[in-house]
């Protein structure tokens, strides 16, 4: 039997992933170079979702397989998850997971265990669905083994939106995200999609134009990473520092308005790349300083505007990065530390806007009301995304919003 090429590169990424602590996108782009379109987005899909679902899958795999996963051989082991993964979350027919996760297991030469592989699938095939369909979500522990999360997570959600939000949030979390570009206002140029009603230079597409992308006239940007580009709210002639700028998304937003953005990044290949990234949306106003965000040269005060766009958890972007969750750690000490240092870096009467791409209020009000900083209110302009615990931020929630999460607070330094 021939391997689909779209398994193939499926199983080296999930394998990669979880035996060698690769990230999730970098695993699948070295994979799945080669495939055609059709290919390469089936490969996406399964890799994707088996590394979003393995704890689900591990449950089934135990419970019906009779053998620990963690006993199993490596490649063996992300053979019976991908297999799983079809078996109970997509249209895939039986008899194709079951035989394509017993001839992945014979590729990598482990003949001894392709008996064993058989048998354990098709004991999947004729009970996983159920198995799974049948979990209880009554308490956020069961959730969490039903739709994959840690126990953590989900108690985290369960306390900040209750059960019935919670269970959705973790539903959309798990399906793929919206295809969502910004069209960039420095370069000229037509733009193929469908522009959103509600974020203005927000541009839903099928897939990312390559070409456009190339010449700079669009950026992939959620629809939420955008709000909290334009919740900034810079205007003409002002200074803006972004704090933690790369890749520079709404560091080059931030540039189509205001007169100088300097763009701090204390890695030097992604100051570097934010750099590259700058000049091919012509954001030739943008001054990439390779710095660590705690230790700013003196020099840099004095600015219009701070946008702090802080390392977090990640909560709101679990769709689009599969491996997150199984890394994710809360940095309110980190983000505390950001917030100190913007506001020493605003002149008075200027404004600090946070935002993380979280859904944990530990890192969200949390860190805000830490900060004794004044909040400016912004849910007068944006009410559809108010936040449904205090309406004077924003919250984009993929369960409600369709994009991801983010937490969006404006801060005003006082005058005196």
């Amino acid at each position: 039997m021939t391997l689909s090429p779209a398994r193939r590169a499926a199983f080296e990424t999930v394998l990669r992933v979880f035996e060698d602590g690769a990230y999730a996108d970098r695993a699948f782009r070295a994979a799945a170079e080669g495939l055609d379109p059709r290919d390469r987005a089936l490969a996406q899909r399964l890799a994707y979702g088996t590394i979003q679902r393995v704890r689900t899958l591990d449950h089934g795999i135990e419970t019906l397989g009779r053998r620990p996963v963690a006993r199993l051989d490596p490649p063996v082991r992300a053979a019976l998850r991908l297999g799983a993964y079809q078996l109970a979350f997509s249209e895939v027919a039986a008899h194709a997971a079951v035989n394509e996760s017993v001839e992945l297991v014979r590729h990598v030469g482990l003949e001894r265990a392709v008996k064993f592989a058989n048998a354990v699938m098709r004991r999947l095939a004729l009970g996983l669905r159920e198995l799974v369909e049948a979990l209880p979500q009554a308490t956020a522990e069961e959730a969490a083994l039903r739709h994959s999360y840690p126990d953590w997570v989900a108690g985290v959600w369960w306390r900040d939106l209750g059960r019935d939000e919670a269970l959705a949030l973790m539903e959309a979390q798990n399906e793929p995200q919206e295809t969502v570009v910004r069209r960039n206002r420095l370069r000229r140029g037509a733009v193929e999609g469908e522009p959103d009603p509600e974020i203005p230079d927000a541009v839903r597409v099928e897939r990312v134009d390559e070409c456009a992308l190339a010449i700079g006239l669009v950026w992939p940007q959620s629809r939420g990473s955008q709000l909290a580009g334009i919740a900034v709210g810079a205007q003409e002639g002002e200074r803006v520092l972004d704090l933690c700028a790369a890749p520079g998304g709404k560091t080059t937003q931030l540039a189509q308005t205001a007169a100088e953005v300097v763009a701090v990044e204390q890695h030097a290949g992604r100051a570097r790349e934010l750099g590259d990234n700058c000049r091919r949306l012509g954001a030739g106003n943008v001054r990439v300083v390779n710095a660590d965000a705690l230790e700013l040269p003196e020099e840099l005060r004095g600015f219009d505007r701070v946008l702090v766009d802080a390392p977090c958890s990640g909560l709101g972007v679990l769709a689009s990065r599969p491996d997150l969750r199984w890394r994710a750690r809360p940095l309110p000490e980190l983000q505390s530390d950001l917030l100190r240092v913007a506001a020493e870096r605003v002149k008075p009467g200027g404004t600090v806007t946070y935002a993380v791409c979280t859904i944990n209020a530990d890192e969200n009000e949390a860190v805000v009301d830490a900060s004794g900083l004044p909040v400016e209110p912004l849910a007068g302009e944006w009410p559809q995304f108010a936040n449904p615990r205090r309406s004077e931020f924003l919250l984009t929630l993929p369960h409600r919003h369709g994009t991801s999460g983010f937490f969006i607070a404006r801060l005003r330094i006082s005058r005196s």
